[in-house]
């Protein structure tokens, strides 16, 4: 059934892409290392629509092990060089997107993060497909985190065969609310979301873990704040329908064909005023969920806890970046080759 009903979107998605006039890559704010292909979809509720894709652009060392597309969680963009040189380092291409609504993406007339079912995304995820492809890689790994590892973990039921192996970095599989938010508030303006998706709503999160990060307050790290703000964007209901419903499919069991690795902090905390634990563990999502609901992705499910480590495993302090990079690579060259 999950399969049937993601043809369609897939086929659209792609010859819309196709359609288009594409322009050329362009420089990218990353510097001379990597460069930006704006990917033009079909205007939606707001107007006119794009992703845009970032490849790597020094060689991977050889031989080539194939190319990984990476994508981005809420709130947030790509910004990561040390990502995308691990990963040539170790033999792939690498590649990533900002969706529809998000970072270089972003047009003036939209609202950030503003969509109404996550099957939207798959025009953008196809039409990078179709990019990375016509460059010669048949041989691909698709890598999300957070929002970003539930939706391409649904993308990757919906298009079955179509990848090697799936990273998820701390997916978006529950939401980390009390039980009365969780269980009663939020399906309600979830399913306020159908009828009123412009309804707005908190987004509930502090600004502690961007001040973890952002090298102008506790962190280590260079980045858009206008792109990535330490208060997070608005949400709306019909996001909030979209996220409920796609984590729904998840705990009915996604069936995934593939390997998954799930990397994740060993445990969360919580609090809105600065704790210097923060910079040691996942502030946004209960870890206890993901390793609750991660096996229901598949029968290939790795699961592996990095110690100390923040939300975004791969932008943790040093010690435990490595730690997860060398198990990420280990895991890759055993399952993929």
């Amino acid at each position: 059934m999950l399969g049937n009903r993601a043809a369609y979107p897939a086929r659209v998605a792609v010859s819309a892409y196709t359609l288009c006039m594409k322009p050329p890559y362009q420089p990218d704010p990353l510097g001379p290392d990597f460069s930006q292909l704006v990917l033009p979809q079909l205007p939606d509720y707001e107007g006119p629509v794009q992703a845009v894709l970032v490849r790597y652009l020094p060689a991977p060392a050889a031989p080539a092990a194939g190319a990984v597309l990476y994508v981005h969680g809420l709130n947030d963009y790509f910004f990561q060089r040390e990502m995308a040189g691990q990963y040539a380092a170790h033999g792939y291409h690498f590649f990533a997107l900002d969706l529809r609504k998000y970072g270089r993406a972003l047009l003036p007339h939209q609202r950030p993060n503003n969509v109404r079912d996550l099957r939207e995304y798959d025009a953008d995820l196809s039409a990078a497909l179709v990019e990375i492809q016509a460059a010669g890689h048949t041989r691909l790994v698709l890598s999300g985190h957070s929002t970003g590892g539930l939706i391409t973990a649904l993308y990757a039921a919906r298009h079955p065969g179509s990848f090697a192996a799936l990273v998820l970095n701390s997916p978006f599989l529950a939401l980390n609310q009390p039980w009365l938010r969780r269980k009663v508030v939020a399906p309600l303006a979830g399913a306020l979301g159908r009828a009123l998706p412009n309804l707005p709503l908190p987004a509930g999160l502090p600004d502690t873990y961007g001040q973890s990060l952002h090298q102008a307050y506790r962190g280590e790290w260079d980045y858009n704040l206008a792109w990535k703000p330490n208060h997070v964007f608005p949400v709306n209901a019909g996001w909030l329908g979209a996220i409920l419903r796609g984590q729904r499919q998840v705990r009915h069991g996604l069936e995934l064909p593939l390997p998954v690795l799930v990397l994740h902090s060993e445990r969360s905390a919580g609090g809105r005023q600065w704790r210097e634990e923060f910079r040691r563990a996942d502030i946004v999502l209960n870890v206890a969920d993901i390793r609750r609901l991660a096996p229901r992705l598949g029968p290939q499910v790795r699961l592996h806890a990095l110690p100390g480590a923040v939300h975004d495993v791969l932008l943790s302090v040093p010690e435990v970046r490595a730690a997860a990079y060398a198990e990420l690579f280990r895991w890759l060259a055993e399952t993929v080759g």
